[in-house]
């Protein structure tokens, strides 16, 4: 039974007796949380979760009750994260869930959870498809198309790119997505891509495909690749003799691109969500983000996973607190609803395709380190 149905036979109980009506019942709030803690995806599912944990910490109860998370792997596998979010509804009874990681794995996911009714937040999933027709799925992160379009117009106006290389992961329904948007835009914009590649996840040479770039000499490489695969494609790139741009996607904000990649990745640039542990003029609510991670986790520096993680926690604690209830109705209704609430990304709107209004960040190594470098507009 759901909290609100409880608290109103409470209420109604002791009003037929003649008494105060009690606080609300001890019962805690449920939030599922089904993320990739194992897999080829495990990395950014573990940085979401501890973000969702440090919000949890921050906010741990809701409408005076604690809140309860429950999560479950679902193993950077697709039919795992339907399983992980049907027993999420079925068995654990939550009220709402929170991702995931991975668009695959959220569109997977998001069709159990609509079916029964019961309101999801995206993590990090910026496929369209991910929320398209969907009443209950909504997400914390802005699309892949407009994502996509950002970069197309960062890599041509901003930095004067006129021939571009696509190399892309056919077996990866974020980087089909995301080279599909920038290939649109870029030639819209004058662009000429010169070669369009494929690999598959999982590849570890990609000798070939970067053999023939190099003949067809691109001023940029549009690659947006899990940061795992795409630090190896930088690696295999520049002992080739590549000497063009890199450019990848927000997948590839993770601590250890530049780990594996080494001195491969100088002069890399990739798109991310607007929060970055040095970047100018933070808000207040990235202030407090900041501090309250590297009290957690000293020695750590967060990234946008983690804030995004901590951001979709507090965007179901928000909706939650304008419903007044706990009922997934309400709470879908109150998340469709939300507008410029305050995140350490800045202020953030769900639009009618329940999809959040966020600028696009722009990263770039420098001397062996990564530097927040300004935000794009797509045109």
């Amino acid at each position: 039974m759901k909290l609100s149905r409880v608290f109103a036979t409470v209420a109604m109980a002791a009003m037929a007796l003649g008494l105060a009506a009690p606080t609300m019942a001890a019962e805690p709030v449920k939030i599922g949380v089904y993320l990739p803690l194992t897999g080829q995806n495990a990395f950014g599912g573990q940085l979401e979760l501890n973000g969702v944990k440090l919000a949890q910490q921050a906010k741990p109860t809701v409408l005076g009750h604690t809140v309860e998370l429950v999560v479950v792997d679902n193993k950077s596998d697709k039919v795992e994260a339907a399983n992980a979010v049907k027993r999420l509804i079925e068995r654990d009874n939550v009220c709402a869930y929170i991702g995931t990681y991975g668009s695959s794995l959220a569109m997977a996911g998001g069709e159990v959870g609509e079916k029964a009714g019961v309101p999801g937040v995206g993590t990090s999933c910026t496929n369209p498809l991910v929320t398209q027709g969907k009443k209950y799925y909504f997400r914390s992160c802005f699309i892949d198309p407009y994502q996509g379009a950002a970069a197309a117009t960062y890599a041509f106006k901003n930095m004067g790119m006129k021939k571009a290389a696509i190399l892309m992961d056919v077996a990866n329904d974020y980087s089909v997505g995301l080279c599909a948007f920038f290939k649109r835009s870029y030639k819209k914009l004058g662009g000429e891509i010169v070669a369009d590649l494929k690999y598959s996840s999982g590849d570890q040479d990609f000798t070939a495909q970067l053999t023939e770039i190099i003949t067809k000499k691109p001023d940029v490489v549009w690659m947006p690749a899990y940061f795992a695969e795409g630090a190896i494609i930088m690696k295999q790139a520049r002992e080739l003799g590549g000497t063009f741009t890199m450019m990848g996607a927000d997948a590839m904000d993770n601590p250890d691109t530049l780990k594996i990649g080494g001195k491969a990745v100088e002069g890399f640039l990739h798109t991310t969500f607007p929060y970055d542990v040095a970047m100018p003029n933070m808000s207040d609510a990235a202030k407090a983000f900041t501090a309250d991670w590297q009290k957690a986790f000293p020695g750590q520096d967060p990234n946008v996973n983690s804030a995004l993680g901590y951001v979709t926690y507090m965007l179901i604690m928000n909706a939650i607190e304008r419903a007044g209830s706990d009922d997934p109705e309400a709470i879908t209704k109150a998340l469709a609803e939300t507008k410029n609430f305050a995140t350490p990304l800045g202020a953030l709107s769900i639009n009618a395709t329940h999809d959040a209004e966020l600028p696009v960040g722009i990263i770039q190594y420098k001397d062996g380190k990564r530097a927040y470098i300004g935000e794009a507009v797509a045109e």
